[in-house]
Order: C-alpha cells, then structure tokens, then sequence
C-alpha cells in the first residue's frame, strides 16, 4: 500500500494511477495525471516545501485555494502556487529557499492584440450558486460566460461526501455534495446561451468595466453587462504560537487532499473548530482511515449541527468545549498541540493546558466572504449581484437556492417582462435554508414496544427533510410542517430502513420488537466501512451523548452499495434499546493528552498575522499601542500585506488586533487595494491572444 495515497474509500471511487514523472529538488518523483504539484509532494510524503526567505521557516500548504502563498515553490524556473498549478510531464520543480533569483535576461514575445470579448452576465465561480444561476440564466437564453479556476466545476461541493441537509426539492438533501456537483455541472450543457471556462482567473475589474480574466495561461478581457459574484469564501486563519510551522492546514485543504486528490495528508489530526466545516472534516478525516485525535471549539457548545457533533463524538472523537488552541508545538512541522479552557471573555485559564501528539492541525474558525469583486465592480460602476458564500457565509444548500434567485433576478433585469418574477415563496425558502440551529428538544416519547420503529435522534431544529420524503408510510413528517421543525414519527413503520439510509446526520436507528420483545434487534446506519464491521465482531454501543450503553455483537450486515452504506443489527437488551444512537470506531486510547503539557515560553505577541512577510503580532501591536489605525500606514511601515497573497490572510488578524486594543472599527482606515487581485507574472499581459 502507498502510505500517503488512499487506495480504498468507503464513498468514492479510487481510480487506477496514471502517473507521470517529474523532479523535485533533483529526485525523481511521480504524480497522479493532472494533479496539482502540493499534492503530488505530499503523495510523495513531502510536507515542507521549502523555507522563508526572512526567517528560514518551513512552508506548507495552508488553503489548497490559490488564496495565501504558503505553498510557494519554483517549476520550471517560475515561483508558483503549487496548489494552483499542474504536475506536468518532466517538470522541474524546486524548494523556494530564499528569493527566487529573477534570469536576467527574459525574452519578451512581441504584444499582442488582446483578445475581449462582450456578454449578458459574467459568473465569477462554478461552485453550487454560480452554477445555480447559470441554470436560470440558461433556461432564459441570457448570454452568460461562467468562469472557474479549478479545472472541475462544483467548487466546495467537489469536497463534500456526505449527504446533504435542506429539502429534497430544492436543495438535493439526501444526496451527497460531490454528486450534486456533478449534477449541476452535466445539467448546464443543455444551455447553448452559457459558456464554460474553467481553468479561468478572474483578476480585477477594471474602471473601464472590463474584467481582466487569465484563461489557461492567456489573458483577456470580458465586458459584461452585468456580474455575479459567486467566488466562495477564504478561511480564517488564527494567531497562536507557533503558527508558521508547516502542516497546519484550513479544512479546504484538507478536505481537497483526501477527498478530491485521494491522498492521506496525516495519521493523526487535531481539529480546532467546532463548526460545520470542521465537524465534517472531522468526519471525512475518518472515512480516510485518519485518526482524530480530538476537537477543540471555544464556544461552551459547538456551533454546527448537533447532529454532526453527536456522531464525532459516539464514533470516539473527543470534542472539547470552552477550549481553544494555545501553541502548535515542533521544530519545522507539528509535533503536537497545546489547547486550554478559555473563559466567557475568551481568555486562557491558566492550570487547564493539555497537549496531544498530533502530526497535523486542522484550522476550522470560519470564513470570510470574497467580496472583493463585488467591490470592484460597484466602484467601476457595473451592475453586480452577490451569492452563495460570497454574499453570506451558509451552507451549501443555502448557496445554491440564493443562487437560483440570483440568476433569475439577473435574467428579469436583461430581459424585462420577458422573465417571471421572482415567487415571493423563494425568498421565504431562502431565509429558512440560511438559518442557524435552532431549539433543541427532547426525545419523542413513545410507549409502544410493538412491531418495529424509527428513533429519531435528530433533536436540533436545522433545514433538513429528506426523511419525510422517503417513507413509503408517510410515517415521519415534521412537527408542523415547516423545513425547520423536528421530524416525527407519526404512523406505522414497515421497517424498510429508506429513513436511514438517506438521513444526512446518521440520526435515526430502527427498533425491532417483532422477533424478540426483551432483545429487539436495533439497525444502525454505517458509512466508514474502511473501519470494517463483520457478524460476530462486537462494538460498545452508545446514546446520543456517546455515554456507553455497553458491548454487543453484530448480528448482520446489510450493504447497500449504491448508497455507499450499510446498516448493521445489534440485538440489545429492550431497556437499552431506544438508547442506542451508533457505535464507536475509534479506540479513545490514542486520544490520550500527554503526561504533561507543553507551554510555550512567550505567548501570544511572537505569533504571525502576516505569514507573507513573517511579522508578528508583536510588532503590530506595538504600532495601534502608538495610535496607529491606518492599515496602510502599518503596512508601509511592517510590509504586513504587501506580500503575494496580497493582505488576504493577514489583514482580518490586524483588524482583530485593533478591536482587542480597544479601536473601533469606524476609526480604522481601510487597506487601499490595488489591481490584481490574484498574484499572475508580468510576462503574461504582453502575450495576449492573437487569435
């Protein structure tokens, strides 16, 4: 077995290797046909890929998305993204130690004319809204042009293996994201009005209303009518000690390396998040045959779905709460992690540090909205939209449905009454599928241990219904009808186990008196089958709180494999029964923190805001203690943002710098951005398109 490629997953297909040769710093490597460079080194159990030019410290990857520089790296005699940027045959790729050293003498093709081009609507992203308003762009026959920087359409929902949540009508719930990915992308090809580029950045938008676009290498320029703006989001990074040491990844990272790119990045995972984002990836981390070491969220309760946190926790992840992380301890690359209990103001209680071996630490603390060509083009003066992540950070069933009513909107303004309007229900929808969890309630109560039953485990209010939808029965709807409310069990069970298998949260068991009324027989939905469960092997079942209700044997094991699933019988003393809500696939033994915790010696001012020119928070600090709230002005001074990513990373750490200084933020001077937006060589604006 390749010990850092995935060779069998419990959902998705692991194709045959078609793998290409190049050179990485003089030895001879292979990669996956078409796979980025980060990857292809990581596959080849390469983490660090080279060393800051400041400080000598290790570079990573961070973000997988083109949007920091950690991953830096020379191919073919240019610094590159690695992240962005395709192994191609007999590459040669080397570490960035230092500045790159520029040839000094470069050829110059002669300019040539720039090939622009003119449409209805420009779509910025391919993710779930910018194809969702590229559909009702299509269906109206408006001239659109879509572009994507990835090479695969689907955005986020490539990443995504598990099941959706929302409605089954119009948001696909029941369905798992990387095949509503691909559903959304087949379906645009019946729109001959809509055009695709992938491979395709968008770079500024300009004050004469153009938008510069570099397509496979080539740059252009497209002049829309109009803009959505469906670019996603960018993770949030964090300041603690020692966050510059490599192999500490944003979830988007992670989740493309295991999910799109089939490598294993880790053998032992340390989450900080306990949103939906690194609740999921706890559990993508699982499906990969990772160990989760543990999963530290600062808030007295984890802000995702419970149902999300209910299974991490009764699989044998442990979720820390009111915990935040202190330091990533190692030389070059992490070798664990410190976490305390932090109080209501946020603040580390001192006495309360654990720390645990880890390899890698996973950064879930939220997103932030690309706004940037929203801004762009309202200053220019285009006519722009927003959705998905960059209008509101949701989920993606959310994206895709504000995405449905961004495209019509946009189709009613290029072609008048020739479009309906927008249903007065959409908007309605679109305020449900956006909601936060709601009320948590308790358990239906029912008495009767007759025939065979659903247990609803889902005890949250969330956006969620397929399992009203599936019941042959009709046998569970929610408690008033609404997307939101609780489903319940309501009429008469046959025991097909449909709820189960599409339930997004694993959030319902069957109980099964019909054979046995003092052993009934409870089924429990399983997916993580690289953790194989066989007749006969016996697994300690727990509640929804992963309280252990004890050991029990496996007596069957049904596949489903067009689902990717199983369900797995148990057959469990009747005053149990009802209790049970899965069982654990984790030995909680390699979870243990350390003997004793590792503290750093200097806290807090030594981490780094800005990782493209190594300036801490220290010094910053020192400049807002000096009256300085002017993010130009501290960046002039620091170069803090004057690095490749561009202050896409740093400038969020230096606003929360400001608040905790006491500056409101009506008294910060913004940061003045300047073209491009994405960092691209000189060389490819002369070239143009002759064509």
């Amino acid at each position: 077995m390749k010990p850092f490629r995935i060779e069998e997953h419990p959902i998705l297909d692991v194709p045959e290797l078609e793998l290409i040769s190049f050179y990485f710093n003089g030895e001879k490597m292979q990669a996956r046909k078409g796979e980025m460079i980060s990857s292809a080194l990581i596959a080849s159990g390469i983490n660090v890929f080279g060393h800051h030019h400041k400080d000598g410290s290790a570079q990573g990857i961070f973000c997988a998305n083109g949007q920091c520089a950690k991953c830096t790296v020379i191919a073919n005699g240019i610094a590159v993204k690695s992240c962005m940027t395709a192994v191609s045959p007999n590459m040669i790729v080397q570490s960035a130690e230092g500045l790159p050293k520029l040839a000094e003498d470069v050829e110059v093709e002669d300019f040539a004319p720039i090939e622009e081009l003119e449409c209805e609507v420009l779509i910025i992203g391919g993710g779930p809204a910018g194809l969702s308003a590229a559909t009702e762009l299509g269906k109206h026959n408006v001239d659109t042009l879509l572009i994507d920087d990835k090479t695969t359409l689907g955005g986020k929902l490539v990443l995504q293996t598990h099941k959706f949540f929302g409605s089954e009508e119009d948001s696909r719930a029941g369905t798992r994201g990387h095949d509503i990915g691909k559903i959304l992308a087949e379906n645009l090809k019946e729109y001959q009005s809509v055009k695709i580029w992938s491979n395709s950045t968008a770079l500024f938008v300009f004050s004469d209303q153009k938008v510069g676009v570099l397509k496979d290498g080539i740059y252009k320029l497209i002049k829309p009518q109009r803009i959505l703006n469906a670019a996603g989001a960018r993770e949030k990074f964090l300041r603690f000690s020692g966050n510059k040491l490599a192999r500490i990844y944003g979830a988007g990272a992670f989740q493309t390396l295991v999910n799109r790119d089939l490598v294993r990045p880790t053998e032992r995972l340390f989450i900080i998040g306990g949103g939906n984002v690194g609740l999921i990836a706890g559990y993508h981390a699982l499906q990969a045959g990772i160990k989760v070491v543990g999963l530290a969220e600062a808030m007295p309760e984890c802000g995702g779905y419970k149902v999300h946190a209910d299974k991490l926790r009764r699989f044998g992840v442990p979720i820390y709460t009111s915990h935040s992380i202190l330091s990533a301890n190692g030389d070059e690359v992490v070798k664990s992690v410190t976490i305390t209990e932090v109080d209501k103001n946020f603040q580390a209680i001192a006495g309360t540090e654990k720390s645990f071996a880890c390899d890698t630490i996973l950064i879930a603390v939220g997103l932030d909205s690309l706004s940037e060509f929203t801004l762009e083009a309202e200053q220019a003066g285009v006519p722009v939209d927003s959705a998905g992540d960059a209008l509101a950070i949701a989920e993606a069933s959310s994206a895709m449905f504000n995405g449905k009513i961004a495209g019509l909107r946009l189709a009613k303004a290029i072609k008048g009454d020739q479009v309906e309007d927008i249903p007065q229900a959409w908007y309605e929808k679109a305020e449900v599928l956006k909601a936060h969890p709601g009320e948590i309630k308790d358990y239906q109560n029912l008495l009767d241990t007759n025939g065979v039953m659903p247990i609803i485990h889902c005890l949250q209010e969330i956006p969620c219904n397929p399992c009203t939808t599936v019941c042959p029965t009709n046998s569970i709807q929610t408690e008033d009808g609404s997307l939101m409310a609780l489903p319940r069990y309501v009429g008469e069970c046959i025991g097909c186990g449909k709820c189960l298998l599409i339930c997004p949260g694993l959030a319902i068991t069957l109980v099964d008196y019909r054979k046995d009324k003092a052993y009934p027989t409870v089924t429990i939905a399983y997916e993580i089958m690289n953790i194989p469960v066989k007749v006969g092997d016996r697994r300690i079942l727990t509640d929804i709180d992963a309280q252990i209700l004890g050991e029990y044997e496996v007596t069957a094991v049904t596949d489903y494999k067009k689902q990717r699933m199983q369900l797995v019988r148990f057959k469990v003393p009747a005053d149990k029964a009802r209790q049970v809500a899965g069982f654990r696939v984790q030995d909680l033994q390699h979870s243990l923190p350390l003997s004793e915790a590792i503290i750093p010696e200097r806290m807090g001012d030594e981490a780094m805001v800005c990782l493209c020119e190594r300036v801490t928070a220290g010094e910053v600090r020192a400049l807002i203690k000096q009256g300085i709230s002017d993010l130009n002005q501290i960046k002039a001074i620091t170069r803090a943002g004057m690095g490749p990513c561009g202050a896409k990373t740093c400038e969020v750490l230096i606003k929360g710098l400001l608040k905790e200084e006491g500056i409101a933020p009506s008294e910060v001077v913004p940061n003045t951005k300047r073209p491009v937006f994405i960092e691209v060589p000189l060389g490819k604006f002369p070239r143009g398109d002759s064509k």
